[in-house]
């Protein structure tokens, strides 16, 4: 009697920690400071997801590649989800997403050889808007006359032509920009300056794939964990450390 209560116990404990353990391919796309391999813990999100999976049974493995890769592996299947991703309803449509757990500003910036004034978006009609190919921005750019996007699979190659003359105006996640102009424009900041056009705020969300059985449950247990980091103040400190690394673009 007393081996087979010990054999329970044990094939019990075994499942647990089995349970415990539940690997999840995660996949997110190269977008500094967000997600890049270069980074420590692969980036701002990056870390932010791995500690709220921290408080649940999954063990995330975070893969990092390109966008059109990433959404296609959700897609097909390939991965059970994504780790870094801005919602739309097209996406809904092949994705179950998470409750966000970081937003950000958008900004829009232009040469400060340009010194006219703008404070709102019909203002940029006529212009060259330089874009991140396949980014949601939640703006209505087919609203602004003849405004011609510009895309790019980069942000720096946007900053770039913004230097160089070949787009207006570019528009960027502000943390992104304030990364990039640092770390490769440094000693040509004072070259840019920020619209004073109101953007709307993004977010990044968890998205499961939901070909993915387990994409509910997935969902609902980082829900869970996000919510108690968000209420303990272990997210917003996470957050703040990364934010103290560069001063904004004005």
């Amino acid at each position: 009697m007393l081996r087979l209560i010990t054999t329970f116990v044990l094939a019990a404990a075994l499942g647990s920690a089995a349970h415990a353990e539940q690997e999840l391919r995660l996949l997110a796309n190269t977008s500094p400071p967000y997600a890049d391999a270069s980074l420590p813990g692969q980036g701002l999100a990056m870390e932010l997801v791995r500690h709220v999976f921290a408080r649940t049974d999954y063990k995330p493995e975070i893969t990092i590649e390109n966008w059109s890769r990433a959404v296609e592996g959700a897609r097909m299947g390939v991965y059970n989800a994504l780790a870094s991703v801005w919602y739309t309803q097209e996406r809904e449509q092949d994705l179950l997403f998470s409750e966000p757990y970081i937003e950000s500003g958008l900004i829009i910036l232009k040469s400060r050889k340009n010194r006219r004034p703008y404070t709102s978006l019909q203002e940029l009609a006529g212009s060259r808007l330089g874009v991140r190919s396949d980014y949601a921005y939640g703006v209505d750019f087919a609203a602004i006359p003849n405004l011609t996007l510009v895309e790019e699979d980069l942000l720096a190659s946007n900053l770039l032509n913004l230097l160089n003359g070949k787009v207006d105006f570019v528009i960027a996640d502000q943390r992104t920009a304030n990364m990039q102009l640092h770390e490769l424009l440094k000693d040509r900041i004072s070259e840019f300056q920020v619209l004073d056009i109101q953007m709307p705020t993004v977010a990044r969300h968890v998205a499961a794939a939901r070909t993915w059985p387990g994409h509910d449950a997935m969902i609902a247990a980082f829900n869970e964990a996000l919510a108690a980091a968000k209420a303990d103040g272990s997210l917003q400190a996470i957050i703040t450390r990364w934010d103290q690394r560069y001063t904004g673009v004005q």
